[in-house]
């Protein structure tokens, strides 16, 4: 049975699925009716993070231009340009069985692409959620709908998978940043060109 979380509602995944090894981050969103002039392109992105909340290396950063990480642990399925359709617009895999032992943390984030010259923010997007469910058996564990608390916003952390004696739990976020793709590097110890 799926959790629906609320913001910073924390729920372990591995405890009450054992045997859990891979799981899919999946997330989604669709576009209001604000028209300014360009197509929205949302795109999903993980970083995998030291115990100092910073990545360790440029590759820790899982993202369009980087879709898998050197371990194997975390692949993204690839760039959705329109987020069109029904379901996940994006999604991520995770097999928190191949997570290197420095990785304490993986946050899971969205920006828009190019928001700034195409006017666009987090507020212009309806119905943003993550969800993970097991690669295996398909079935939903967890659930978070980000709500539509953004305004300024161009990139959000939807939330993260944290190691916490032996065990994989998730962590609601739900926290927007102004200046988006590079915000968001620069927070996680990444330098942007």
């Amino acid at each position: 049975m799926s959790v629906n979380l609320t913001k910073g509602q924390k729920v372990s995944l591995t405890k009450g699925n054992p045997g859990l090894k891979k799981i899919f981050v999946g997330l989604g969103w669709d576009v209001n009716a604000f028209d300014t002039g360009a197509a929205f392109d949302l795109d999903a992105s993980a970083f995998l993070l030291a115990a100092n909340g910073k990545v360790a290396d440029s590759k820790d950063f899982v993202f369009y231009g980087n879709l898998k990480h050197p371990s194997g642990a975390v692949v993204h399925t690839g760039d959705n340009l329109t987020g069109e359709g029904e379901g996940d617009d994006e999604a991520i895999m995770v097999d928190l069985t191949m997570i290197p032992e420095s990785v304490m943390k993986i946050a899971f984030t969205a920006t828009i692409y190019d928001a700034e010259a195409r006017r666009q923010t987090f507020g212009q997007v309806n119905n943003a959620y993550i969800r993970i469910y097991d690669e295996v058996t398909g079935q939903e564990i967890l659930r978070y709908d980000l709500g539509e608390d953004f305004s300024v916003e161009t990139a959000v952390v939807f939330g993260e998978l944290y190691r916490n004696n032996g065990e994989w739990k998730f962590n609601a976020i739900g926290s927007g940043y102004q200046g988006g793709l590079a915000a968001l590097c620069g927070s996680y110890g990444i330098e942007v060109g």
